[in-house]
């Protein structure tokens, strides 16, 4: 078991979320707001990472409905080569579709107003990234026996 962390990565955003070492519980956690360029969003993802123990990060990979590739992907896994250059953990993704559309809709479940989804709705989003990938692949290993 392992201390994982998920990424919601947009243009303008980064939703965290990390689970805890028995990768049972999901916590979202504060929306990084992007920087231009890599380094500073780089260094708040290595102290992050450091900070919290974590060895993998999951980063959300954005394909499209029909399971195709688009620009998204190319721009996340650009994003993927940056951080590895600043994390020495293994970094993997795992599909979001539909990711913050199950966020949003926990949020309104949770009588969150509409404007203050804006503030959180990139984190929860990678929490639920998170809790797929944990199902994943708890499922995996079960399978495997």
């Amino acid at each position: 078991m392992a201390r994982i962390l998920a990424l919601d990565v947009g243009e303008k955003t980064i939703g965290v979320a990390l689970c805890d070492e028995s990768e049972t519980f999901v916590f979202p956690r504060q929306t990084l707001l992007r920087h231009e360029g890599y380094r500073r969003d780089m260094s708040a993802l290595r102290a992050l990472c450091q900070g919290e123990q974590i060895e993998q990060v999951v980063v959300g990979l954005p394909v499209m409905m029909d399971g195709s590739h688009g620009r998204q992907v190319e721009k996340i896994q650009e994003f993927i080569e940056q951080l590895a250059r600043y994390v020495s953990i293994p970094i993997v993704t795992h599909d979001e579709r539909l990711s913050t559309f199950e966020a949003d809709q926990r949020l309104a479940v949770a009588n969150r107003r509409p404007r203050d989804r804006k503030q959180v709705i990139d984190s929860v989003a990678a929490g639920v990234i998170l809790e797929s990938y944990l199902q994943a692949r708890h499922s995996e290993t079960a399978a495997r026996g």
